[in-house]
């Protein structure tokens, strides 16, 4: 999707240091959820167990991966939510910057939560997205 279909808001009034938009608008798509995308290999075995940035950069292949299949890319994401298994900030610090590498300077919203357990053992990191492509892009 180019830039200029998703509005970004980035109200006045909030801090200028947050790393992402507040809001995503947009109009006329065609909306993908994705499922939490896990650090999974294609046996569906957890990698790296213990390593927050090793699993993150395997969470944001698969992501990429999922939104491909579905006809969209990172720049379609209108928004994230991330998950780190972790209690410690600096944890949950590292997992943003592999998440935020990963997109560039497409700085769609994000939520980004320290949880107390994911859903397979060994698991640290999962990250869920929406996307929006324009119908005519599905061709």
């Amino acid at each position: 999707m180019d830039k200029d279909e998703i509005t970004f808001v980035r109200p006045a009034e909030l801090t200028r240091n947050a790393p992402y938009a507040y809001a995503a608008v947009v109009d006329s798509h065609r909306m993908i959820f994705t499922a939490g995308a896990c650090p999974l290999d294609r046996d569906g075995r957890v990698v790296s167990e213990g390593d927050v940035i090793a699993q993150a950069a395997q969470v944001m292949a698969n992501l990429t991966a999922t939104l491909s299949a579905s006809g969209a890319s990172l720049s379609d994401v209108v928004k994230t939510t991330v998950y780190v298994a972790s209690s410690r900030r600096e944890e949950l610090v590292s997992v943003w910057n592999v998440v935020r590498s990963a997109f560039g300077d497409h700085d769609a919203p994000s939520t980004l939560l320290g949880v107390s357990v994911l859903g397979y053992d060994g698991q640290l990191v999962e990250v869920e997205a929406v996307a929006a492509v324009r119908a005519a892009d599905r061709e």
